[in-house]
């Protein structure tokens, strides 16, 4: 039980309250006894001094009757244990107990042991050390005695009827004794009422403390390392729940953060794995399926034709004949996919490539009877492109319509010419610091882009910050919790090298700028402190405007639903269940990012699916 971090703390704060509070009482008590006592030996003293005065004219007159009445009156009190009269012989001459009166005082006793320490009696007796406290054998409590010396006055051995030398220095001494049973019976409740005071502080003190470690340390901690045990054995889906804002509340959060990105990580090295796999497997394929594949097309499309009359078994080859074509298709997808060849750009016709990819798939068209409207623009210039790749593009599009529409509807393709400025449209697909690092992150994503990654410091923590890697978009994901301008510092993750210009502001809100190197095409700046959207980039700032190609394919087919529409550009992601391989979307977006060009999804459950794309009209984008 003393291996977990609550136990131990509980321990140790719970011995350290343990040991402060036994302290506490202990002087508590004592200071309590102290102040008891000496209350009773003042009033004792004060006792002493008052029966003193009051017999010493008694005295003076050897008014010896008078004299034991009132120390015999004084001395029945309960508190007081007895009241003697002691000549300095130590011989008893009054007394309240009569049995006493005559009789000789030891005085190696411990009550005598004070004034004759030194076999030899004090002269002078400071107040202080007029007290003893002692116990008897016969008195079960313990006793107070106050010794009182009787000095020889000039009164004294100047009066005519005493016969004292005026050498002798103290005549007798007045001895009082007080029980004190009601003071002991007073420091025993005080010192259980100490104990118990003690034992209800330790015991809530250690509730509290156990409470709270339980609650604010050892759920937590528990929380954490069940955690981390689930992160290994490798349900990196698990999720730490909210555990509050303190340290422990921030730790939880950013186990988080790392378990997700772990788990991001892990679904893209699985992804590369099977692409990795899928590229093997597709050469294979090419060589191994597509060859018997033909054959089998071959010869059922012959016994068609040659079993015209036998309408069942020409089912049964019908069959055959579509499952083989959906197979050839299947493999086509892989090859495509797997393939990504660099394009065979040249001076191309859009309008063109769209006629034939419409001639190919006009059948499934009829078949389905859909409605395909043509919308091209007459004088749309020539673009640098690969012919036969766009048509892949535009084929697949189509198909993806008629397979959204099902039978009936419509869809629609158009193209345009734009003339657009760069902000908005140009994407960074790299950026280095000065020291030439690379700062592109390909597997922190905005919007299915490679983002750029820069260390980001604020005066109270520290993290990343994922930039859009669109220029002059502001779609940025902040690693942290930061707020508008409270940015002290941005620089290169991998060096920490600062990528703050210094001595320059932003011209939006007046905070500093960062500086990011972008090879062959100069720098880009912009805000530091998010407070503003300001970027510049003059190396492509100074080319203005550029002029894309802009082809639209719109169905009012049943659309996609919102949380897919950032996947759907992905590898093996398809709605489609067995009649999709989930490749289409992903084979057109490579073509599309290897033309320069941007490809866009606008969709609405129930209305349709709007897919634009926009290629520059030289191949490149400068």
């Amino acid at each position: 039980m003393f291996n977990t971090i609550s136990s131990k703390l509980i321990l140790i704060v719970g011995f350290t309250a343990l040991i402060i509070i036994a302290i506490y009482s202990y002087l508590n008590i004592k200071n309590q006894t102290d102040v008891l006592l000496s209350e009773v030996e003042r009033h004792g003293n004060q006792l002493s001094d008052m029966l003193k005065n009051a017999t010493d004219n008694l005295m003076m007159r050897n008014d010896r009757v008078r004299l034991q009445e009132i120390v015999e009156r004084v001395g029945n009190d309960p508190l007081i244990h007895n009241i003697r009269i002691l000549n300095k012989e130590g011989e008893i001459i009054y007394s309240s107990t009569h049995k006493d009166i005559g009789m000789m005082l030891d005085k190696k006793a411990e009550s005598c042991f004070a004034c004759h320490a030194e076999n030899k009696p004090l002269e002078k007796l400071p107040i202080k050390n007029r007290t003893r406290i002692f116990s008897t054998k016969e008195h079960s409590s313990r006793i107070l005695g106050i010794i009182n010396p009787i000095d020889n006055k000039p009164k004294c051995y100047q009066a005519d009827c005493h016969a004292h030398s005026e050498n002798s220095t103290v005549l007798g001494v007045l001895d009082i004794t007080l029980s004190l049973q009601e003071v002991d019976k007073q420091i025993l409740h005080n010192e259980i009422q100490g104990l118990i005071f003690s034992l209800i502080a330790i015991i809530s003190i250690g509730l509290i403390i156990i409470f709270t470690i339980k609650i604010y340390v050892d759920k937590p901690v528990k929380e954490l390392v069940k955690a981390t045990e689930q992160i290994a054995s490798g349900n990196l889906s698990y999720k730490v729940k909210d555990l509050g804002n303190d340290e422990l509340g921030k730790l939880a959060k950013a186990f988080n953060e790392m378990s997700q990105k772990l788990d991001e990580t892990n679904k893209q090295l699985y992804q590369s794995s099977k692409l990795a796999s899928l590229g093997q497997l597709a050469a294979g394929v090419a060589h191994e399926i597509n060859n018997p594949l033909t054959g089998v097309l071959t010869y059922s499309s012959y016994l068609l034709k040659r079993t015209k009359d036998n309408p069942q078994l020409q089912e049964d080859l019908n069959v055959i004949v579509r499952e083989t074509l959906r197979s050839r298709e299947i493999v086509k997808g892989l090859l495509d996919f797997a393939r990504q060849s660099t394009p065979k750009k040249i001076q191309t016709d859009i309008n063109e490539i769209i006629e034939r990819a419409i001639s190919v798939v006009s059948n499934q068209l009829k078949i389905n009877h859909i409605t395909l409207e043509k919308n091209l623009f007459k004088n749309l210039p020539l673009i640098i492109a690969d012919a036969n790749q766009l048509q892949q593009v535009i084929i697949n599009l189509i198909v993806n319509a008629i397979d959204a529409i099902e039978k009936g509807g419509k869809i629609k393709i158009s193209t345009s010419v734009l003339s657009l400025p760069p902000k908005g449209i140009i994407q960074i697909k790299k950026a280095v610091c000065n020291k030439n690092h690379n700062l592109i992150d390909y597997q922190h994503k905005i919007a299915g882009l490679n983002s750029i990654k820069l260390k980001i410091k604020t005066a109270t923590s520290e993290g990343f910050v994922f930039l859009d890697p669109i220029y002059g978009k502001d779609r940025h994901n902040f690693g942290i919790n930061l707020k508008q301008g409270e940015i002290l510092n941005i620089s290169c993750p991998t060096c920490d090298n600062s990528l703050i210009i210094k001595n320059e502001k932003c011209p939006k809100c007046g905070g500093p700028i960062y500086k990011l190197n972008i090879p062959n095409q100069g720098f880009i700046e912009g805000c530091a402190t998010f407070k503003s959207d300001w970027q510049k980039w003059n190396y492509i700032d100074q080319f203005g405007e550029i002029k894309f190609v802009e082809i639209t394919v719109e169905d009012n087919g049943c659309g996609i639903p919102p949380e897919n529409l950032d996947k759907i550009f992905e590898p093996f992601f398809t709605t489609k269940g067995q009649k999709g391989t989930g490749l289409g979307l992903s084979v057109i977006w490579g073509i599309i990012d290897n033309h320069n060009g941007t490809i866009n999804v606008q969709s609405e459950i129930g209305k349709g699916t709007i897919f634009t794309i926009r290629l520059p009209e030289k191949g490149e984008v400068i």
